[in-house]
C-alpha cells in the first residue's frame, strides 16, 4: 500500500491528484479526522461493498458520510432545522443522522430506521481532500476487530496489515490528540434527539439550540 504525507498545505496539494484519481477508482483511503483515523472511499456501490468486506462490517450497520457543506448530500432529506443546526456546529464534532431520499445511496450508507449519519469534519486537511474530490466519502474507525481505532499512520498501516488489505491509500497525518467521540442528533421538526453523547455536550447543545427555537431531548 502506498503511503503519503499528510499533514501541510503543501502535503495536500501534492497528495491531490493522486488520492482524487485513486477515490474514482473506487480505492479506498485511511486519513486521519479531528477524532482518530478513519478508512473510507467514494460514496459508490463499489466502493462501499469495498469497505464493508475489508471491516467485515454487517450491511445493518451502515458507514457515516464526511462532507463539508450540505449540498454534498443531495440524498438526505434537509430541514431548515437540520441546516440551522449544522450551520452552528459545522466544522466540528456533530454527526447529523438525517432522513434518506428514497434509494439515494448504496447500500450499507442508510440505517434500517433510514436514516444516513453526516459529520463536516474540522481537520482542516480532510475537508480540502473532500472538497477536492468533490462530494462525500465514506468513514469508519481505521482498526482491526478487538484493537482501538488508530491515531497515527504507523497504527493505521498496521491496521491495514491486520485486516489483510493491499491497495489502500494511507494518508499520514501524524499523531491525532486524545479527543472525545462526536455527538450524534437526529432531526425531527423543531426537536433533536441525543443517540450518543459525545464531544458536545446536551447543555451545551439546549443553550445554543434554543436561540433558534430548537428543542433538544434525550
Amino acid at each position: 500500500m502506498n503511503r503519503l504525507p499528510f499533514r501541510t498545505a503543501a502535503d495536500i496539494a501534492a497528495a491531490l491528484p493522486e488520492v482524487v484519481a485513486h477515490l474514482a477508482r473506487d480505492g479506498l483511503i485511511a486519513y486521519p479526522t479531528e477524532t482518530v483515523y478513519g478508512f473510507g472511499g467514494a460514496v459508490t456501490l463499489e466502493a462501499v461493498a469495498a469497505l464493508r468486506e475489508l471491516k467485515s462490517r454487517d450491511v445493518l450497520k451502515p458507514f457515516l458520510l464526511l462532507v463539508t457543506d450540505p449540498e454534498q448530500a443531495p440524498g438526505v432529506h434537509w430541514t431548515e432545522a437540520s441546516r440551522s443546526i449544522a450551520r452552528l456546529f459545522w466544522p466540528g464534532p456533530l454527526t447529523l443522522a438525517l432522513p434518506a431520499l428514497n434509494d439515494a445511496f448504496p447500500e450499507g450508507i442508510i440505517s434500517t430506521d433510514g436514516l444516513v449519519a453526516l459529520r463536516a469534519s474540522p481537520h482542516p486537511l480532510v475537508g480540502a481532500l473532500i472538497d477536492a474530490w468533490g462530494g462525500a466519502i465514506t468513514s469508519t474507525s481505521a482498526n482491526a476487530p478487538g484493537s482501538p481505532p488508530a491515531r497515527d499512520g504507523d497504527a493505521a498501516v498496521a491496521a491495514l496489515h491486520a485486516l489483510g488489505a493491499r491497495d489502500v491509500l494511507v494518508l499520514d497525518g501524524g499523531t491525532l490528540p486524545e479527543s472525545a467521540s462526536s455527538t450524534i442528533v437526529s432531526v425531527e421538526d423543531r426537536t433533536a434527539r441525543v443517540l450518543r453523547a459525545g464531544a458536545i455536550g446536551t447543555d451545551k447543545l439546549r443553550k445554543q439550540l434554543a436561540g433558534i427555537g430548537i428543542d433538544v431531548r434525550q
